[in-house]
C-alpha cells in the first residue's frame, strides 16, 4: 500500500520541552566592538555590563513577556554567569523593584554593574540558575576553566559544548525554560539543529541573534535522554476490581 510521507512531525508531549532563547541586551563591549572588532578580545570588556540602551531593551522585552503571558509560564531561568547575561535575565524575568518593608533577598542588588538601577526582588518570579556551560567563549583544560585575552574557544568547540548543554536540559524536570546567553553560543550551537527541516525552518532556528532578541523553540527528546512520563495520558481502561464493581451496579 502506497502512503504519502508525512511532512509534519508528531512527538509525545512528555518528550518535549519549550525553550525560550535570549541573547543578552547591548553591553559596553558591543558598542566598542562595532567600532573595532579587536575590542572583543580586550580584558577590559571580559565581563561587560549593559549600556543604557541595553537596559531600555530589557525594559521593552519585560513588557512584552508580561503582555503575552510568557512570564507566568516559565518554570526556570538559566543564565550564563557573566554580568551582562545576568542583568538581562533578572531585568526581563525577575520580580519587581524591591520595596521597603519586604523582607526577601533581592535577585540583583541596587546599582549592579554601575547601572543606576534599583534592586530587583526575587518575589513572584521563577528560580534562576547560572550555568557555566552556556557562557561566552572559554578556554578549558583538565584542571580548570580559564579565560585568556589572546586565546578564544574555536567555533566547533562552542557547538560541541552547546549540544552537551542542550542534552543536559533533559536532566531538568522543568518543561518551559528561559535561557539567557551569548550570540556566539547561540549561533554555533543552533547550527547543529534543523538539518532535517525545510531550509526556511533551518534559517528560523539558527540565524544570528540580535541584542535582547528572544526566540521560542520546541526541544524534542529523540533518544530517550530524559525519563519523563506524561501527566495527561490516560490508559483508557479500568482495573479488574472497578470492572467487577461496575457489573454489580447493573445486576
Amino acid at each position: 500500500m502506497n502512503m504519502d510521507v508525512a511532512q509534519s512531525g508528531l512527538f509525545p508531549l512528555q518528550r518535549c520541552k519549550i525553550v525560550h532563547l535570549l541573547r543578552h541586551a547591548q553591553g559596553i563591549h558591543n558598542v566598542e566592538g562595532e567600532k573595532d572588532h579587536s575590542a572583543y578580545m580586550s580584558p577590559e570588556f571580559f565581563d561587560a555590563h549593559l549600556t543604557p540602551l541595553g537596559w531600555n531593551q530589557v525594559d521593552n522585552l519585560r513588557k512584552q513577556v508580561k503582555a503575552c503571558g510568557l512570564s507566568g509560564k516559565i518554570e526556570l531561568v538559566i543564565t550564563s554567569p557573566l554580568l551582562r547575561t545576568m542583568q538581562t535575565a533578572v531585568g526581563v524575568f525577575g520580580g519587581e523593584s524591591c520595596t521597603d518593608g519586604v523582607n526577601i533577598l533581592p535577585l540583583m542588588v541596587e546599582n549592579t554593574g554601575h547601572s543606576g538601577r534599583p534592586a530587583i526582588s526575587s518575589l513572584n518570579c521563577p528560580p534562576f540558575l547560572a550555568v557555566e556551560r552556556c557562557r561566552e567563549r572559554l578556554v578549558e583544560n583538565d584542571e580548570d576553566v580559564l579565560w585568556k585575552a589572546d586565546v578564544r574557544e574555536a567555533n566547533e568547540e562552542i557547538a560541541a559544548r552547546g549540544v552537551k548543554f542542550i542534552d543536559w536540559l533533559w536532566t531538568r524536570k522543568e518543561k518551559e525554560i528561559a535561557i539567557v546567553t551569548h550570540s556566539a553560543f547561540l549561533f554555533y550551537t543552533l547550527q547543529a539543529f534543523g538539518g532535517d527541516c525545510h531550509p526556511i525552518v533551518k534559517e528560523e532556528i539558527s540565524k544570528y541573534f540580535g541584542n535582547c532578541e528572544l526566540r521560542s523553540m520546541v526541544l524534542v527528546d529523540r533518544s530517550l535522554l530524559g525519563s519523563e512520563t506524561s501527566s495527561c495520558n490516560y490508559p483508557g481502561k479500568i482495573s479488574h476490581a472497578d470492572e467487577k464493581h461496575a457489573r454489580r451496579k447493573h445486576i
